[in-house]
């Protein structure tokens, strides 16, 4: 690049991320540190460009976020990671960028418009290059072609604009074999890590151990490795990484790999894990897609990660219990779909697990899913519920006139909701979408924890019954508060009606007085009158444990503070119960017989760990944060040294 006098000046190259959550606390940019770690690190170019990340909330506006990319210098290459949450307000963006900046390039890369290059000109005419490959090294070598004033058409993996609304797509760009010529962002210092008063700035820290998947499931598009080889990064840097967290103090680290626990290199990673946490404190917990089919290194992990004190949630992505529709989901033969015998393993070793559902998938029903839910519930009450989306590259998108899909396009995103199929009417799929609505919230983000086994043991009662009930009687309630409750009107359910909900249920102080109320009126009636008062007491529990809101301080005025094992917990004395409820329900889950205990009135301080305001939108660390009684943290209550009082 040339400046009017002849001289050469850096290429300036912008590239921006936005989260689909809008957090107290930032998401990590990796895809976008990816590409400016693999930039910087470029023998030939790395001096002749600046590049800068732009990241973004999922609550940002266009205003927002146009005021930061264009308030000072235009960049000269414009760069987004897109995914379905993002593309309309990306393709604004560039809309924007381009009244100021003609012959500035934009570029579009992620899974979400990856081979998609006549849609995407179609719908954002100033959009330049889709990048339809991993971005690293293309993305580097289109920086170069820019640089050198070269022909991006001999550039592999991209889509480009061609003559009379042509797209022209070059040669095929090879997958990245050897994952070590990938600098690693963190270690780089190419995303940054801390802010002003120099603490870790993201909610999680998330990291890659390898990439590929060996499935095909019909739904996914794992960043366009489905169906490959894994390949793993090298083992020294991935210590390195753990390390640079762990000084840092980060929490959590969610590996973004589609199957962790499939590799011998798996076990590796979490041994080294352990002893960094055992000679720095941290990190405490290790979040993740586990693999599908679970091997004996899977079960050699998770011995590792609870002798070495690592959290985690361990996931069943079984998808749905349904025959017809595992078979045209290409699952039918995974061995995952044993998942009984592993649940009780992972029971027995005290080990928190969920497991994921997908309503809307072809030769399900309403009634399927249901017995697939409760069946399942009996096993692992924690159930995250999504509906179908029909993303761009799987076989379900290739294949959509042999299921019969009829899609409609997000509000405010460009996912493909699925309306009806050959087994879906649109009426069914609306009445599913109210239960999803009670299904994600309460079931999904543990609202209930401890309810879903005495009541289906006691009163008969399954867990969609209890749900169902609930989703009648808030539509039916005309208490104000119960307003955003209310389901009679809708008919999608997408994750930012989920993270509203959630939002509300923790923030509004009468969300438990209409529970309550709820209980009373439609459920307590039913139930023998032997168990009532006991299941009554197991509820309020459930309601005290649940995660303390501290996004303001009238949720959390006059709580003492203690410092537990180096980390801060409010203190909360719990309800009056007639009966001892944690008792009870750990001498049912023991036993394996439930029955109505003595009346024992019992009270005793609970324990919040600080913080929960940053993670209300992940149900899988919010579960760090619910009520505890002293025994679950390990520690007798003299241990606990109070540092604060609020």
């Amino acid at each position: 690049m040339h400046t009017g006098d002849g001289k050469k000046r850096r290429l300036r190259v912008s590239l921006v991320q936005q989260g689909v959550w809008a957090t107290a606390l930032e998401s990590m940019p990796l895809a976008m540190g990816y590409l400016k770690a693999t930039l910087d690190g470029d023998p030939d170019i790395g001096t002749e460009v600046d590049v800068t990340i732009h990241n973004f909330s999922g609550g940002d506006t266009l205003t927002v976020m146009a005021n930061q990319l264009f308030s000072e210098q235009l960049p000269d290459v414009l760069a987004f990671s897109v995914l379905g949450w993002n593309v309309r307000s990306f393709g604004a963006l560039a809309e924007t960028y381009k009244q100021s900046k003609p012959d500035g390039l934009v570029v579009f890369g992620g899974t979400h418009v990856a081979n998609q290059g006549e849609r995407v000109f179609r719908m954002n005419p100033d959009v330049d290059v889709v990048v339809n490959a991993e971005g690293e090294f293309t993305f580097l070598e289109l920086v170069r072609a820019r640089l050198d004033d070269r022909d991006f058409s001999l550039v592999p993996g991209l889509s480009l604009p061609g003559p009379g609304h042509t797209v022209v797509t070059t040669e095929e760009a090879p997958r990245i074999e050897d994952l070590s010529r990938i600098p690693s962002p963190f270690l780089t210092n190419s995303i940054e890590m801390l802010d002003h008063l120099g603490r870790f700035r993201y909610d999680v820290a998330l990291m890659e151990t390898n990439r590929g998947c060996p499935y095909k499931c019909a739904f996914c598009y794992w960043g366009g490795a489905v169906g490959q080889k894994v390949r793993a990064f090298p083992r020294e840097r991935l210590i390195e990484e753990v390390d640079y967290f762990a000084f840092h103090e980060v929490d959590t680290i969610v590996l973004c790999d589609a199957n962790f626990g499939l590799l011998r290199e798996d076990r590796d990673f979490v041994e080294n894990v352990v002893r960094i946490r055992a000679k720095r404190g941290f990190p405490r917990s290790i979040e993740t897609s586990w693999a599908k089919n679970k091997s004996a290194i899977f079960y050699d992990i998770v011995k590792q990660m609870k002798e070495g004190g690592l959290r985690s949630s361990f996931t069943l992505a079984l998808q749905t219990l349904n025959d017809a529709a595992l078979t045209g989901m290409n699952r039918r033969n995974m061995k995952i779909n044993d998942w009984e015998s592993l649940v009780a393993w992972l029971q027995e070793n005290d080990l928190d697990c969920y497991a994921e559902l997908i309503w809307g998938a072809p030769g399900e029903t309403r009634e399927s899913f249901l017995a697939g839910y409760d069946d399942l519930a009996v096993k692992v009450p924690r159930i995250a519920t999504y509906p179908l989306l029909i993303l761009p590259n799987t076989h379900y998108t290739e294949h959509r006139d042999k299921f019969g899909f009829v899609t409609v396009r997000g509000d405010t995103d460009d996912f493909e909701y699925v309306l009806q199929h050959e087994t879906m009417s649109v009426q069914e799929n609306r009445e599913m979408q109210r239960f999803l609505f009670w299904a994600r919230t309460v079931g999904e983000n543990a609202i209930f924890r401890h309810l879903w086994d005495p009541v289906r043991e006691l009163a008969g009662m399954t867990q969609s019954q209890v749900l169902l009930s609930m989703m009648e009687w808030f539509n039916g309630c005309a208490d104000p508060v119960a307003a955003p409750l209310r389901t009679l009107d809708l008919d999608l359910v997408d994750a930012q009606v989920v993270a509203q909900t959630i939002n509300y249920m923790y923030t509004e102080p009468a969300f438990e007085r209409l529970v309550l109320q709820w209980w009373e009126e439609a459920v307590l009636p039913g139930l023998p009158a032997s168990a009532g008062p006991f299941l009554t007491d197991v509820l309020r529990y459930d309601m005290a444990t649940r995660p303390l809101y501290d996004g303001g301080p009238e949720h959390v005025s006059g709580l003492p503070v203690v410092s537990i094992g180096g980390l801060d917990h409010y203190v909360r004395s719990s309800p009056q119960l007639s009966f001892d409820v944690p008792a009870a329900l750990g001498a049912g889950r023991a036993g394996g017989t439930w029955t109505v205990p003595e009346p024992a009135a019992w009270r005793a301080d609970l324990y919040y760990k600080v913080g929960f305001k940053n993670h209300l939108d992940s149900h899988e660390v919010a579960a760090q944060y619910r009520g505890k009684l002293s025994h679950e943290l390990g520690h007798t209550g003299d241990a606990a040294q109070e540092t604060e009082s609020r």
